[in-house]
């Protein structure tokens, strides 16, 4: 049809048949890649995905069939598709029921499941190379399609069976589903199962056994099956991007939207772009290439900006009653201080303090985890890290009644930044410069340097406790994983039994076990209660706590805790007596973390960390004792069965 005329209703109902045939291959594509990215690992994720390249094969021909001379070939390349589908219902709606049943996959399912992936192989291998299945093409200019073959009926029996078991067994999955929101999920999977099977089945060669049909009547009836199936497939994946991942359902819901807005529908709106522009080139009145070029990168562009503009709107949609919270999570991201962030904001005040008291050198200090470190120098930094080592310097950061004046230390004003909140020192902040330098007498400008030095400490003291907040989100993070992935589809909570006593050292949670019993080290729960009682040197130092399991685990721990101390006179802030340090204080002592950490000048950040690694070094020295008492007992054992030899 020339560009200048204007198409007739079968060319528009042509056109919008290859729009929406495009709009399913690209949408089918899309998901394809989205369920392996995300859901690769999950079973019901990879069948979902052989059934969505089932899809994409069929519609690739659907696309190409209009643009090509030798339709046979693609229609028998369609079959590679249409075979799949069958095999791959029964897959996927297996793993769908495994997942909601938490039972094994059976045998005989398995061959199966391995039998019909083989029926279909064959019936793909006959459609391309044979005419048993389908004979070549016949129909009419705008719709052709094969002919049946003799064992085409045999395979559309095969085909409604699968497809119709894959809905039984989807009806069971409802029956086992225990929580509200898997139930749901079910529901939408039943509504919207079929689609697949819709998509693909090649309907017009069974309509040509009945006469040929109308053009306009096929292309109608296509265009209403084509957008019913696009709809549905959004529904099925939308319901499949639950299973098998750990982040949390708004995570998921908020993913899958966004990536649907950002890709297919934008590629869905520039291919309709595509074929309609040259087709409508007398309304615009602009050369092809160069409309198509303009519309193209202006919808690229708008769709950007219009999904930012509306982005507020499509998460009340999808939150709803959790929108106040989701809004506060965002602001995390814009809010919280990295490392880097830290150093940057105190360079910054230290340059405007520098400019205020009209000197070129100074520096910032904050207590690391095994020395001071720098965190932001102006001018000699050699000369900052001298004044780091003057006991003075060292003597301001672990005082305990800091003050809020200058110091003058080999020609550096001293000032000592203090956590207003605990009265405890975090820092340090330095210029060079003799004392009458300070004496500021323009009560503006001391306005400003106090103001200054009131930011560095509330930047200081929001990391410090952001730094706790991490610290405390990695402890727990496990837990929070473990949790997301038993959501939604575990009907049960089944507790997995306990190791035996003597493979509890190389159980996952030993360390767990090991942390929670120095946690109520004097009495509690997780020391009373511990899997640790079981171990064998646990039981052997019975006699020796008046056969008290729980006095008998306190015992082992300590002495596991002591078997960390350095030789040596006791040094509270040397790295040798660190971890030792910190299990004495803690758990031997019962200190506050504060109190730890100032005694051993170091944030309570930093404390977290090393706790975490001397919990380690005492599991690991638990397991060495462990292993050291079933040798002994093993050697006593053979010593006592080993036959007496009596002298001549």
């Amino acid at each position: 049809m020339p560009p200048s005329e204007f198409p007739d209703w079968l060319t528009i109902i042509e056109f919008g048949n290859v729009v929406l045939s495009s709009a399913i291959l690209i949408l089918s594509f899309a998901l394809f890649v989205y369920i392996l990215t995300f859901n690769l690992h999950s079973r019901v994720g990879r069948s979902f995905a052989a059934l969505l390249l089932g899809v994409i094969i069929v519609y690739s021909g659907d696309v190409v069939l209009p643009r090509v001379d030798w339709a046979e070939n693609w229609l028998r390349f369609q079959w590679l598709g249409i075979a799949l589908v069958p095999a791959a219902y029964l897959h996927f709606s297996r793993a769908v029921l495994q997942a909601t049943s938490l039972r094994p996959t059976r045998r005989q399912w398995l061959w199966l499941i391995r039998g019909a992936y083989f029926i279909s192989l064959l019936a793909a291998v006959l459609a391309l190379f044979t005419s048993i299945l389908v004979r070549p093409p016949r129909g009419f200019e705008e719709v052709a399609y094969l002919e049946p073959g003799p064992l085409f009926f045999p395979f559309t029996f095969y085909f409604v069976v699968a497809t119709l078991w894959g809905g039984w067994n989807l009806l069971r999955a409802r029956s086992l589903a225990r929580t509200v929101a898997s139930r749901r999920r079910l529901n939408y999977l039943l509504w919207s199962f079929a689609a697949p099977a819709m998509g693909v089945f090649p309907y017009l060669i069974v309509i040509s056994r009945a006469g040929e049909a109308s053009t306009a009547v096929v292309l109608i009836l296509s265009s209403i099956a084509n957008g019913i199936v696009g709809f549905m497939l959004v529904v099925m994946a939308y319901s499949v991007a639950y299973y098998g991942v750990l982040s949390p359902d708004r995570v998921v819901k908020r993913q899958l939207v966004y990536f649907l807005l950002r890709g297919p529908v934008v590629a869905v709106i520039v291919i309709g772009l595509v074929l309609g522009v040259p087709r409508v080139e007398a309304i615009l009145g602009l050369p092809p290439d160069t409309a198509l070029t303009l519309l193209v990168v202006a919808t690229i562009v708008l769709a950007q900006v219009l999904l930012y503009l509306f982005q507020p709107w499509i998460d009340r949609l999808l939150y709803r009653n959790e929108m106040d919270e989701v809004q506060w999570l965002r602001t995390l991201d814009s809010r919280l201080m990295t490392s880097g962030d830290l150093s940057q904001f105190l360079e910054n005040v230290l340059v405007s303090l520098c400019d205020v008291l009209r000197v070129s050198e100074g520096f910032v200090a904050l207590p690391g985890e095994n020395e001071i470190r720098l965190e932001a120098v102006v001018g000699d930094e050699a000369a900052a890290r001298e004044i780091l080592r003057r006991p003075q310097v060292q003597q301001l950061l672990t005082t305990d009644s800091p003050d809020s004046e200058f110091h003058t230390i080999d020609g550096y004003q001293v000032r000592t930044l203090t956590n207003r909140h605990t009265d405890q020192p975090m820092g340090i902040v330095a210029v060079r410069g003799p004392a009458p330098l300070l004496d500021v007498e323009d009560p503006q400008a001391r306005a400003v340097i106090e103001h200054l030095l009131r930011r560095a400490e509330l930047a200081v003291e929001d990391r410090r406790l952001q730094l706790d907040v991490f610290e405390a989100l990695r402890q727990i993070l496990p837990d929070i994983e473990v949790m997301q992935a038993l959501r939604g589809t575990v009907p049960y909570v089944i507790s997995a039994p306990e190791p035996p006593s003597n493979h509890i050292t190389q159980a996952p949670e030993f360390k767990e076990w090991v942390r929670d019993a120095l946690s109520h080290y004097w009495g509690g729960p997780k020391l009373s209660e511990s899997p640790l009682l079981k171990l064998r040197v646990v039981r052997n130092a019975l006699a020796e706590n008046d056969n008290s399991p729980t006095r008998a685990l306190r015992a082992v721990l300590q002495a596991a805790i002591e078997r960390q101390r350095p030789p040596g006179e006791r040094q509270m802030t040397t790295s040798e007596w660190l971890l030792y340090n910190i299990l004495d204080l803690k758990y031997l002592q019962g200190k506050r973390v504060r109190e730890i950490a100032n005694r051993l000048a170091m944030s309570e950040s930093d404390l977290y960390r090393k706790q975490r690694i001397a919990i380690d070094e005492v599991a690991r020295t638990l397991a060495d004792m462990e292993a050291n008492a079933e040798t002994e007992q093993r050697n006593e054992s053979e010593e006592s069965q080993a036959p007496l030899v009596r002298s001549p």
